[in-house]
């Protein structure tokens, strides 16, 4: 899937979260007055963001960009160990999927920097 230093460039939206996207492209109605977001309104409208996946045994980050028609997968690359420790530990072990905090979004763009 290449490197994030591919993405260095790319306009990147670092307060988006899992649930703000699937606010504003999948439940356009649901999308309230004072967002910190602008509306989505057509289907060139769309956002890339990072997010920490928890699903599986190894945390990764994602690189995602979404748009009311799908939500396309750009990257995905392993936390290193100790960071990925402490984010589980900051969310109390949980699975899901999280958006980025401090220290995943300076060690990112340590990786795109690289």
């Amino acid at each position: 899937m290449g490197s994030l230093r591919d993405y260095k460039n790319w306009d990147i939206d670092w307060e988006m979260t899992p649930e703000d996207a699937v606010t504003l492209y999948l439940e356009w109605g649901n999308h309230p007055w004072d967002s910190k977001f602008a509306p989505v309104t057509s289907k060139n409208d769309y956002t890339n963001y990072f997010t920490v996946y928890l699903w599986d045994d190894k945390p990764r980050v994602l690189f995602v960009r979404r748009n009311s028609e799908e939500a396309r997968e750009l990257m995905s690359i392993e936390l290193p160990k100790d960071i990925a420790e402490r984010f589980r530990k900051s969310v109390g072990d949980l699975k899901g999927n999280y958006p980025v905090n401090a220290e995943v979004r300076e060690w990112i763009e340590s990786q795109m920097n690289n």
